[in-house]
């Protein structure tokens, strides 16, 4: 058989994983493949002396003409089952090279085991809900980097889950209970332990940005009936925590972070409430996590005053601030930066470098990139080929990790230094080796796009009115230098970047460049999912970014505002906008940067929640259901019943409206009823 009559019996091939340079088949199926496939496969096998080798799924090449046969002998027993050897053969020069991942920190993985059996294989159901599970969970949003077991299980646990059995399992979310009425007026300090089932806000937040992963102690001052401390050490992490009621005994202990959570809101006394304060910040070795009850003029006129605070129903005492509030008491308190991480949820580092680094990678873009494994033009020298071919591995390795930096890596910065050091020479030979064989075009679109992710930084801390930092981390050094030649340089761009963000008319020329990630209103706002927002250029990210430095982060955000002439960014979050044509909106942040204040609007309750009309005009084409809303939309546009040109018709009106048209909404389907 040649290469030709290969190929087209690949392309014919009906089951299997199906990935753009090959397809991979389980050996459950093989007499279901094309005779001729199998006839070359056995008699490779048997020419080559290779019927000893156990492997479990085959590996087709589409664009070689090659095969491999690949070792996992726990495919159906784990649920991401490790690669232990392989087995690359070249059908043209009728070799194999034997290759064992069996001592490998960081072996490949398997995914979607599903996809490699035949559709009435028994184990299909299990497998499907697992990829079902990962989906939902968010883990295939960036597939380029989860091949390999070490990436998947950082992962895993950045995303909130942990591998257990097999399963995905979640830390669900904060629970919180309604306060009762009560009558007296004497302060219950001890009634203000939330009793909680699963892992409190503030931890979460930990979670999100990776502080839970193993690394790093934490103590949790004033730690309530210790449910958080329950949950993270059945998950194995160095956690300890005190409570002046329900666990008195235990010693208040330094820890890398000190968690203070809803503390200061129920101390009555302002000079207990600071020494709190001070003395948590005395505990944290890398970070306080400070968190504090937010309200306004309207929540405090429910209950009666007292001190700096209210009495609730419960007879305990509540200090609520605003947003702004609270940082600027804990900035005067300690003397260093709060940074808000969430509403009413701040960080405070201790030592600069760790915050420097925490929030460059705050505005860093996980981004997507073409042509990651494939070289960008033919491989014209066989030493090239047969170099790539015997350290394919390292080379995808090593140009993940360049596109990620957008620039050449140090030792430090690598997790197989040394492999490479044997296999190129130096880290130096082997970058330059990866970067022509991959194409130089890609790796300066990484630079590129590296630099700005920067410039953001560097211009939102100009933005927060911070001190400059005296000392920069190293990697922050090696990317000025990569990228700006000096500090003095990159400092002018952020400059110069952060000026014009107050400059209206340079907003919204950047609103109508950017009007296809989103929806456009016309010389108003540009409005566009949370996804989209590092596809945006740089101007409008710092604008977004503007906003973060008061509120937080906006993960919680289904749609993002930017209001072009007024300064604002608005924050909308609906009722399930992945699974539904019409989400209502549920709650809507307004945060205005030239009066540095933010407000909340709910819309539960006594209130009827607006539904969103034409959800695909903000929602890029790869969303979850897209095809399915577009379709829906026009549908609806083409009923002629409403005017939805801005907000569109209430709730009310619009489903009475359909009612008396027979037109009903089942699913993603606007269906006409029959007579």
């Amino acid at each position: 058989m040649d290469f030709p009559v290969y190929k087209n019996l690949i392309k014919q091939l009906v089951i299997g994983k199906k990935l753009p340079d090959a397809i991979y088949v389980h050996v459950s199926a093989l007499e279901h493949l094309p005779e001729a496939l199998q006839t070359l496969l056995l008699d490779t096998i048997q020419r080559l002396q290779l019927q000893q080798f156990d492997y479990q799924i085959i590996k087709f090449s589409k664009r070689d003409f090659k095969l491999s046969l690949l070792a996992y002998p726990d495919f159906f027993t784990e649920a991401f089952p490790v690669l232990h050897s392989s087995c690359t053969i070249d059908l043209m020069k009728g070799r194999y090279r034997l290759t064992s991942y069996l001592e490998s920190k960081n072996p490949p993985i398997l995914h979607r085991k599903e996809t490699m059996l035949l559709a009435e294989h028994p184990d299909i159901p299990r497998f499907q809900a697992l990829t079902q599970a990962c989906e939902q969970a968010g883990l295939f949003e960036n597939p380029r980097s989860i091949g390999f077991k070490q990436n998947w299980l950082r992962l895993i646990r950045r995303k909130g889950y942990q591998l257990v059995d097999g399963q995905l399992q979640q830390l669900a979310q904060l629970v919180e209970a309604a306060e009762p009425i009560a009558q007296d007026t004497a302060i219950h300090r001890h009634k203000t332990a939330i009793r909680r089932y699963a892992l409190s806000k503030p931890m979460q937040t930990l979670m999100q940005h990776d502080y839970l992963n193993g690394h790093y102690s934490l103590f949790d001052y004033g730690c309530g009936q210790g449910d958080d401390i329950r949950e993270l050490a059945a998950h194995d992490l160095q956690v300890s925590g005190f409570d002046p009621v329900h666990q008195p005994d235990i010693s208040k202990q330094a820890a890398d972070i000190v968690n203070l959570g809803f503390v200061l809101n129920v101390i009555e006394d302002p000079q207990e409430r600071l020494a709190c304060l001070r003395e948590a910040f005395k505990l944290a070795q890398r970070v306080l996590v400070v968190s504090a009850m937010l309200g306004n003029a309207k929540l405090l006129a429910k209950f009666q005053r007292f001190g700096d605070g209210v009495l609730t129903q419960r007879n305990t005492f509540q200090k609520y601030y605003s947003q702004g509030e609270l940082k600027a008491y804990i900035e005067s308190s300690l003397g260093l930066n709060a940074i808000a991480v969430a509403p009413g949820i701040f960080y405070v580092f201790r030592d600069a470098l760790d915050e420097q680094v925490f929030l460059s990678k705050r505005f860093q873009v996980r981004r997507e990139w073409r042509q990651l494994t494939q070289p960008t033009k033919p491989i014209q020298l066989k030493q090239q080929q047969n170099l790539f071919d015997k350290h394919r591995q390292l080379y995808e390795y090593l140009w993940e990790v360049a596109l990620d930096l957008g620039r050449c890596p140090v030792s430090s910065e690598l997790e197989q230094t040394e492999l490479i050091r044997q296999a190129f020479g130096s880290l130096r030979k082997a970058f330059d080796r990866v970067v022509n064989f991959y194409g130089v075009d890609v790796f300066e679109q990484a630079q590129q796009a590296r630099a700005e992710d920067l410039r953001v930084y560097l211009a939102l801390e100009k933005f927060s009115g911070r001190k400059p930092y005296t000392h920069l981390p190293e990697s922050l050094k090696r990317d000025v230098k990569a990228w700006f030649g000096d500090y003095k340089n990159a400092q002018a761009k952020a400059t110069q970047l952060l000026f014009a963000v107050g400059n209206v008319k340079q907003i919204q020329a950047a609103c109508e460049q950017a009007q296809e990630l989103g929806y456009l209103q016309a010389h108003k706002a540009l409005t566009l999912h949370r996804s989209q927002i590092g596809q945006l250029p740089a101007i409008l990210r710092v604008y977004i970014g503007c906003a973060t430095q008061l509120y937080g982060d906006v993960d919680s955000a289904d749609l993002i505002k930017i209001h072009i002439y007024s300064g604002k960014v608005s924050l909308m979050v609906y009722d399930d906008f992945a699974n539904k044509p019409l989400p209502e909106l549920q709650e809507r942040i307004k945060i205005k940067l030239r009066e540095q204040a933010i407000d909340f609007f709910d819309y539960v309750g006594e209130y009827q929640p607006q539904p969103l009309y034409l959800k695909s005009l903000y929602i890029p084409p790869d969303f979850p259901n897209y095809e399915k809303q577009h379709k829906f939309d026009e549908k609806l546009l083409k009923t002629g019943l409403f005017d939805l040109s801005a907000y569109g018709p209430r709730r009310d009106a619009f489903y009475a409206a359909l009612a008396l048209n027979k037109y009903q909404v089942r699913g993603f389907q606007l269906v006409k009823r029959r007579k």
